[in-house]
């Protein structure tokens, strides 16, 4: 039972996923020409000239690269990518072609911005629905495989071929600029679908008065943390660190206790982005 629930919600963030970024081409990225790399950058360009359906194009240009991907990656990935290929590229064409979903704004700037952060959205769901959409992830992959870069930079590479071959294709200088400003955004959108929201703050301290600040922590802020042997490379000398995650609205009245109590303290602050137990809820979608 839970293995079919598991299986259904993946589904299901397959097809939201696929109908949000799906909505990102009629309403943004289409009218204004915006190339956001890999295949679908392909597909608009070539829709600017011969106005073919641009969900049609990903697929039809997608075949040589799941062939390739087929080779190099195996059967069982490129299936999974196959499903969401064609979900995204029937949301695509049914919101241009057939609903004629029209340019939500004029504003070429709000147009990338809004584009880029409604893509990632997209994006970001259907990848946590352990499933994707297919082009520069694949092609990213055969380039790695090939050549021993990272995956990023072989995925980076293919879309910064596409979005400056817009530039030559359209014949503006802007249209990269754009492109790489709706790349920027989707990428980042979908790191933060994917980690989550900074909602916490893990703090590392190293104080000699650690036994007042713990504390503090226990029964002023009621969170917890670890206390870990530590010695101090400067001073040669033993002594504790506390390790602790706390709520971001509570940094500041820690922050205020630490100066106070010890002014010397040493701390280390850092974003959390998901936080499972006692007293903290998970941001991600499991």
């Amino acid at each position: 039972m839970d293995k079919f629930a598991d299986k259904l919600r993946n589904a299901l963030l397959l097809v939201v996923g696929c109908a949000l970024s799906g909505l990102a081409y009629p309403m943004f990225l289409i009218p204004h020409h915006f190339v956001p790399g890999g295949v679908s950058g392909v597909a608009i360009i070539i829709n600017y000239f011969a106005g073919l359906p641009v969900g049609a194009l990903i697929l039809v240009l997608n075949v040589p690269v799941f062939l390739l991907g087929l080779k190099t990656m195996g059967k069982r990935y490129v299936i999974h990518s196959l499903a969401g290929l064609i979900v995204s590229s029937l949301f695509i064409d049914l919101f241009d072609k057939v609903l004629r979903v029209p340019s939500a704004t004029d504003n070429a700037v709000l147009a990338a911005i809004y584009g880029g952060v409604m893509l990632g959205l997209g994006l970001g769901i259907v990848f946590r629905g352990r499933a994707s959409t297919g082009g520069s992830d694949i092609i990213g992959m055969v380039i790695s495989k090939h050549t021993g870069m990272s995956l990023g930079f072989g995925i980076m590479i293919a879309d910064f071929v596409v979005i400056s071959a817009s530039g030559f294709a359209f014949g503006r200088l802007e249209a990269p600029l754009y492109g790489y400003l709706v790349l920027f955004l989707s990428t980042k959108v979908i790191d933060m679908v994917l980690e989550g929201w900074s909602y916490s703050k893990m703090v590392i301290i190293t104080s000699s008065r650690t036994a007042e600040i713990a504390e503090y922590i226990l029964h002023g802020l009621d969170r917890s943390g670890s206390a870990l042997r530590s010695r101090s490379l400067y001073l040669n000398r033993e002594g504790e660190i506390i390790l602790t995650v706390i709520h971001r609205k509570q940094l500041s009245d820690l922050r205020a206790f630490i100066k106070k109590t010890d002014p010397e303290a040493f701390v280390v602050i850092n974003d959390t982005y998901d936080v499972l137990g006692k007293g903290f809820k998970s941001h991600l979608i499991t």
